[in-house]
């Protein structure tokens, strides 16, 4: 990746982009149960700050918000955005939702209690940034939440399987980095006082076949959808037979729907 300022924003303009493809609530929806498990372990208390960084729909922000907590959240595509204030409006909730860059927080320092992100911080290029803004908004004392994808979990194993038909770009670190633990301990270095990591299971389930989710996700899923964009008719169909095999092989379910276990990293750390 090129490291002109130009070179930049351009990355991030496709990275925009791509996330706003699709109908990324329709993926989220059959995740919402975890990221309510994952909050549930979080120390959350009313009138708490948290900030919940690559916010998505809010899947994070919506029941943190329910427990009283004073809930920011951000993301770099608009539209995700729009849906996760509509949620929170729904429910009458204390969230503020704004667009903007987990590479450079609009906010100020010690801001936070609690700086939360679920899959979604780790899709920024330049993670040295994202590890050094996450720390900075957050108070003294204050703790940090990630959830984050493996590198041998379904969604590490689907992501090689995407670059090997679409390479990323040059110098940009593959975001499954984010769930190895030597380099989260790198990453925050001495910024935490503290830092708890556990690989956790998670089950991506669905109500209808392996073949039907990966058109599913071709359609919704926005990397997914904008990868196929990219691909001659050739390697669409291979790649589709190849994703298929992936979720095939792994599903756990006999009834016609899909149980595929995943597997992520949890990060929990205390600002110094």
């Amino acid at each position: 990746m090129g490291t002109s300022p130009n070179a930049i924003e351009e990355l991030k303009a496709r990275m925009r982009s791509t996330w706003m493809a699709g109908d990324f609530g329709q993926i989220a929806k059959y995740s919402a149960p975890h990221a309510e498990d994952f909050v549930q372990g979080l120390p959350i208390q009313a009138g708490m700050r948290l900030l919940d960084v690559a916010c998505g729909t809010g899947n994070l922000a919506i029941p943190a918000a329910r427990r009283g907590a004073d809930v920011t959240g951000i993301d770099i595509a608009l539209n995700l955005i729009q849906q996760a204030k509509q949620r929170a409006d729904a429910e009458d909730l204390r969230a503020t939702f704004d667009e903007g860059d987990a590479e450079q927080l609009p906010y100020p320092d010690g801001q936070f209690d609690l700086v939360v992100s679920m899959f979604g911080a780790m899709f920024a290029p330049r993670p040295d940034r994202v590890a050094s803004e996450l720390v900075r908004v957050c108070r003294k004392g204050g703790t940090i939440a990630m959830a984050n994808w493996t590198p041998d979990g379904l969604a590490g194993k689907l992501f090689a399987l995407t670059a090997r038909y679409l390479p990323p770009p040059d110098g940009v670190p593959p975001p499954v980095l984010w769930g190895d633990e030597a380099t989260v301990r790198q990453r925050f270095g001495t910024g935490v006082s503290s830092l708890r990591l556990e690989r956790r299971r998670f089950a991506m389930k669905f109500p209808f076949s392996p073949r039907e989710t990966v058109q599913f996700f071709r359609e919704y899923f926005g990397p997914t959808r904008v990868a196929f964009s990219k691909l001659d008719g050739t390697a669409q169909d291979a790649y589709t037979k190849d994703l298929e095999s992936l979720w095939e092989e792994r599903n756990e379910a006999n009834d016609g729907t899909t149980l595929v276990p995943s597997e992520y990293l949890q990060v929990i750390a205390t600002r110094a």
